[in-house]
C-alpha cells in the first residue's frame, strides 16, 4: 500500500504542476488580450499552441531555478512567501477600495448564483461544488515533508511547516476571497461572453473596479500581474516538491530507471528528477491541444490523486498499525486516531463531490471525467502491483542508523 500511495502522490504532484503552470499560461494569455485592446477592442488572443509554448517556457524556467544550489532555492522561496503575503493584502484592500460600487455583506455571505449557465439551481449543490476549489487550493502543504532531508530538525519543523501552511492559507485566502467578492455587484455581466474583459472572471472583477473609478482598466492588469507572479512562484515550489518526491521514490527503487532519477549533482540537487518533473508536467498539458475536457480530466488527478495519497497512510495508521505505530516527537497524542478518521472520511466525501457533474444537462462535453481518470490510474497502479511490483518492492529504504 505504500507503493500505491507513492504512485498516487507522484502522479498527483505532476498534475498539480501541470495545472498551476498551465493556469499561469492562460492568465498571461488574458493579460496580453487586455493589454492589446480587450475582447471587443481588437485585442490579441493567443492560440492554444501559443499557450502551450508559454506553458513550456514557464516549466523550463522552473527547471532552471530548481537546478540551482539550495541556497538560491531558499532565497526564491523566501521571496515568494513575502510576495504572496504582501500581494494578497494589496489585492484584498485595493480592489474593493477602488470599486465605486460594492456588494453588501448580505450579498457576499448569503447569495447563491442560481442564475447560471451551468444549469445548477440548488443552493446545497452550489455550496458543495464551491468546496472543490478550496480543496484544490489546500494542496501542496506536504511540500514540507518532501523537503525534510534538507530541513534542520525535520521531525518537528516538518509538521510545523505543514500546519503553518494550512493555517496561513486559510486566513489569507479567506481575506482575499472576501476582498474580491465585495467588489462584485452583477454576476451575470461578470460572466457574459460579450464582455470587454471576458475569458477570465477575476480579470473582469479587477479591471471593472479600476475602470469604474479611473476610466481605465490598467490598474486591474497590474493586479493580474501580481497574481501571475504569485502563481509563478507556486509553480516553482511545485517543481521542487515534485523532484524531491521523485528522488525519494527512486531511492526506494520504485520508479523505472530509479538509478537515473536518484542521482544528485555537486550541490546535492536531484537534477535529473527536476528535469523529469518538468518534462512530465509538459506532457500532461498536451491533451489540451485536442480537448479541454480531456485535459480537465487529467488535471482532476491533481486533487483526487493527492488526497488519496494523503489518506491511505492515515487509514492504515488508524486501522492495521493502530497498536504498534510509534509516534514521532510531534504528534496529536490521544486525538491522533480521531483526527485520522475525520481526515479519511473527509477524503472519501470530497472524492465523491469531485465526481459529481458540474454542468447540466450532462453530455459528452460536460460529463465529469474525474472518476474515469482516477479510476484508470487506480487500475494501472493495482495491476502493476499484482503483476510486478509485489515481487521486488520492499518498502522505503532506511538511511538512518
Amino acid at each position: 500500500m505504500q507503493l500505491h500511495a507513492f504512485r498516487f502522490n507522484i502522479v498527483g504532484q505532476w498534475a498539480v504542476t501541470t495545472s498551476v503552470d498551465y493556469s499561469l499560461a492562460q492568465l498571461i494569455q488574458v493579460i496580453i488580450l487586455l493589454s492589446t485592446g480587450g475582447n471587443n477592442g481588437g485585442g490579441y488572443l493567443a492560440s492554444k499552441y501559443e499557450v502551450i509554448a508559454i506553458h513550456a517556457a514557464i516549466l523550463l524556467s522552473h527547471a532552471v531555478i530548481n537546478s540551482l544550489p539550495i541556497a538560491w532555492l531558499s532565497f526564491f522561496g523566501q521571496f515568494a512567501a513575502a510576495w504572496n503575503m504582501l500581494g494578497v493584502f494589496v489585492l484584498m484592500i485595493a480592489v474593493p477600495a477602488v470599486a465605486t460600487e460594492r456588494a453588501s455583506a448580505k450579498f457576499v455571505f448569503t447569495n447563491f448564483n442560481t442564475d447560471n449557465s451551468a444549469g445548477i439551481h440548488s443552493h446545497l449543490y452550489i455550496f458543495l461544488l464551491g468546496l472543490l476549489m478550496s480543496q484544490y487550493t489546500l494542496l501542496g502543504y506536504d511540500a514540507s515533508a518532501h523537503m525534510t532531508e534538507e530541513t534542520k530538525n525535520a521531525d518537528k519543523n516538518g509538521p510545523i511547516g505543514i500546519i503553518s501552511a494550512i493555517g496561513i492559507s486559510i486566513m489569507v485566502g479567506w481575506g482575499y476571497i472576501l476582498g474580491v467578492t465585495f467588489a462584485v455587484k452583477d454576476i451575470p455581466s461578470l460572466l457574459s461572453p460579450a464582455s470587454y474583459f471576458s475569458y477570465n472572471a477575476i480579470a473582469q472583477v479587477f479591471c471593472q473596479a479600476f475602470k469604474s473609478r479611473y476610466g481605465s482598466g490598467v490598474g486591474g492588469i497590474v493586479c493580474l500581474g501580481i497574481v501571475a507572479v504569485a502563481i509563478y512562484f507556486c509553480g516553482m515550489s511545485s517543481v521542487t516538491s515534485n523532484s524531491r518526491m521523485a528522488y525519494a521514490f527512486s531511492r526506494d527503487g520504485a520508479m523505472p530507471l530509479s538509478s537515473v532519477w536518484h542521482k544528485v549533482n555537486k550541490h546535492e540537487v536531484p537534477i535529473n528528477a527536476v528535469w523529469l518533473s518538468a518534462f512530465v508536467s509538459l506532457c500532461m498539458a498536451l491533451p489540451s491541444l485536442g480537448s479541454l475536457v480531456a485535459f480537465q480530466a487529467m488535471v482532476s488527478i491533481a486533487t483526487i490523486g493527492l488526497y488519496i495519497a494523503y489518506a491511505l497512510p492515515i487509514f492504515f495508521r488508524v486501522t492495521l498499525a493502530r497498536k504498534h505505530f510509534v509516534p514521532g516527537p510531534f504528534n496529536l497524542g490521544r486525538y491522533s486516531v480521531l483526527v485520522g478518521w475525520v481526515a479519511v472520511l473527509w477524503v472519501v466525501t470530497i472524492t465523491v463531490l469531485f465526481s459529481l457533474p458540474v454542468m447540466y444537462p450532462v453530455t459528452r462535453d460536460t460529463l465529469n471525467y474525474t472518476p474515469v481518470a482516477v479510476g484508470g490510474l487506480f487500475i494501472l497502479v493495482l495491476t502493476s502491483w499484482v503483476v510486478s511490483a509485489r515481487h521486488w518492492f520492499k518498502g522505503p529504504v532506511i538511511n538512518l542508523s
